[in-house]
């Protein structure tokens, strides 16, 4: 697939792949190397600046987030810039940082993150703002903020044992413990281990094969799945049948019942 290219400072980019026949993926970079994309007050801007540009973009279908430093996916925070904090500036800096992880997990299309090396901290935060995550086998993942005074703060408590249940995310907070590719597999904090340097080439090819769908099912299903998660089942039913409403009259339906009967490909409209 062809790709173009947009930075969004100095330490995230954007990468478009495919075109409207396949679908559109983005892949959004994080590109600080030096520092093992240690999410720094700056980055985070970008972050967060990054998503809200490809939140309102109707052509991405999918967003894979990778990374361009062959040792980490994300270190977490920049810990030697909030060394330098005053308490007011660590006030002032909490608005910037929340931003870059809910601008992640707000994006309204599927979002998948690619992770190898480390992922920590608020590195691992990223991920799991994902709706899904493919590791490669040298992939290290874990929330150790206890370990430094802190808790896990981009989400991370929440998200969590939304994945793994209540007790085992709160014994891996609680222990600060890093957990390897393969145990990190078998207990679904992420869920596909690929080999090593796999994670962003499968990554794609699994973002290629979503975007080939409905991009109108597609967040429609996403907006279902999350607003109707921990909800009862009649709440979430309800959920869901508002989410069906808002695409059982779209052009993407129509086409894609005309597609079906006329034995094609789908040529979606996107609305």
């Amino acid at each position: 697939m062809g790709d173009e290219q947009r930075r969004f400072g100095e330490f995230v980019g954007v990468r478009r792949h495919g075109d409207e026949t396949v679908g559109t993926v983005a892949e959004l970079v994080l590109d600080r190397p030096k520092a093992m994309n240690a999410v720094s007050s700056d980055m985070a801007r970008s972050i967060g600046a990054a998503c809200e540009a490809l939140a309102g973009d109707r052509d991405v279908r999918v967003v894979v987030v990778t990374s361009s430093n062959e040792r980490a996916f994300c270190v977490g925070a920049d810990l030697k810039e909030r060394n330098s904090f005053s308490d007011a500036e660590l006030v002032r800096q909490r608005p910037v940082a929340r931003a870059a992880y809910t601008g992640v997990l707000d994006l309204p299309m599927p979002t998948i993150a690619a992770v190898h090396g480390f992922a920590l901290g608020g590195g691992f935060e990223l991920a799991l703002a994902c709706d899904l995550i493919v590791a490669d086998e040298t992939a290290v993942v874990g929330l150790p903020e206890v370990s430094v005074g802190v808790i896990p703060g981009g989400g991370g408590t929440q998200l969590l044992p939304r994945r793994v249940g209540a007790a085992r995310a709160a014994e891996l907070i609680f222990s600060a413990r890093r957990v390897a590719a393969a145990e990190a597999g078998g207990i679904g904090l992420v869920d596909q281990v690929v080999g090593a340097g796999q994670d962003r080439d499968e990554a794609l090819a699994l973002a290629a094969r979503i975007a080939a769908n409905s991009p109108v099912g597609l967040r429609a299903a996403k907006r279902a799945l999350r607003l109707g998660h921990g909800l009862d089942l009649r709440a979430g039913l309800e959920v869901e049948d508002a989410a069906w409403r808002s695409v059982a009259f779209s052009g993407d339906r129509a086409e894609g019942v005309a597609a079906f009967n006329e034995k094609r490909a789908p040529r979606w409209p996107g609305e």
